[in-house]
């Protein structure tokens, strides 16, 4: 790679002019890399995180190997949570689990807030370090408050989110009250890495699709409007991802955000057809990475051939990296991507 930066996932998000689509993945830093599984043998994901010579290079890893457009900083959407008095763990195989769930008002008034200059300096270390060495763009991220919340009240991943919907219908004063402490957290928590040098941030809404769209708007998208209201003054492209949240694309295409992330349900064209008029990203399904090329190359090259029809798109998954995806895999079908995009 050339020591010269490389803006084209930047022009990509604004709609510039630019000689190739950009490519970045979800969870491209981490559990396909048997760079990474060794340093897992030894280090917890937070402590990872709070080491900023080993995150940096953790987050910069897949960027070497496969020679994609942007980086993303390795942490977890949990990571400010337990600054703000909820006990969070990560559990190999299971994901978040909160020993204290949110069960009443009570429970949501006694929630702090964060400082992220004292709580999580390691953060702001890391993307500091990053912006010195990487020769592309640094993406940071926060996950969005109904996302965040469904955690604290199930007290961990759910297949139905039965306890997080019923809060929200029986108690919309607790409910509301949620999501402002919430939005100021995550508003907070993102300006703070904006300012220590992020160029651009992901809102992971990953469950927000187990709500229909009157109820979206209702209960989930005032915060979100106000956290990409404030996030916007900051000058950086802001981009909104949700997984099975298909009828929601329109809601995020009034929001005053850059980049609406697909997942691998909704192909591009539907998108457009449907009024999304943001700059799109997505959206090959991560288990296509499992078959013979000539298949992940065919897929590849559909949404390639719809993405290429307006200059404002940027090549992703339509989910995380899975772990017995092969980097070599990941590799070709960066410079597929690079190569096809820039002779069509």
């Amino acid at each position: 790679m050339s020591n010269s930066f490389n803006d084209t996932f930047l022009k990509a998000c604004k709609g510039e002019v630019h000689d190739h689509v950009p490519v970045w993945y979800m969870r491209q830093a981490g559990r396909s890399q048997p760079e990474y599984r060794k340093i897992k043998e030894k280090y917890s994901l937070f402590e990872i995180t709070k080491q900023p010579e080993l995150c940096a290079y953790v987050t910069k890893l897949p960027v070497d190997q496969y020679n994609n457009d942007a980086a993303i900083l390795y942490k977890d959407i949990m990571t400010p949570l337990p600054f703000i008095g909820v006990d969070v763990e990560i559990k190999t195989g299971k994901g978040p689990v909160i020993d204290n769930p949110i069960q009443s008002y009570a429970d949501v008034e006694r929630l702090g807030t964060i400082q992220p200059e004292e709580d999580v300096p390691y953060v702001l270390d890391t993307i500091k370090l990053l912006r010195e060495q990487l020769t592309v763009p640094l993406i940071s991220f926060a996950g969005a408050p109904f996302t965040l919340a469904s955690y604290m009240i199930e007290g961990g991943p759910s297949k139905s989110y039965n306890k997080t919907k019923a809060f929200m219908y029986a108690e919309p004063k607790a409910w509301h009250l949620l999501m402002d402490k919430l939005g100021e957290m995550t508003i907070t928590y993102v300006k703070a890495q904006i300012a220590a040098g992020a160029q651009a941030i992901q809102i992971f809404d990953s469950w927000v699709g187990t709500l229909n769209v009157h109820d979206y708007r209702a209960f989930v998208k005032p915060v979100m409007e106000r956290i990409f209201s404030e996030l916007q003054k900051e000058k950086v492209p802001l981009i909104m991802f949700g997984v099975g949240a298909s009828h929601l694309v329109n809601e995020w295409n009034d929001l005053p955000l850059d980049v609406v992330g697909l997942d691998w349900r909704l192909q591009i064209k539907e998108a457009r057809e449907l009024g999304v008029t943001k700059t799109v990203q997505g959206n090959l399904d991560p288990a296509i990475l499992l078959a013979p090329w000539e298949v992940i190359e065919a897929r590849a090259k559909e949404i390639l051939d719809q993405g290429l029809e307006t200059p404002n798109f940027i090549f992703n998954l339509g989910h995380g990296v899975f772990p017995e995806v092969e980097p070599d895999t990941l590799k070709r079908l960066t410079a597929f991507v690079h190569e096809y995009s820039a002779n069509n």
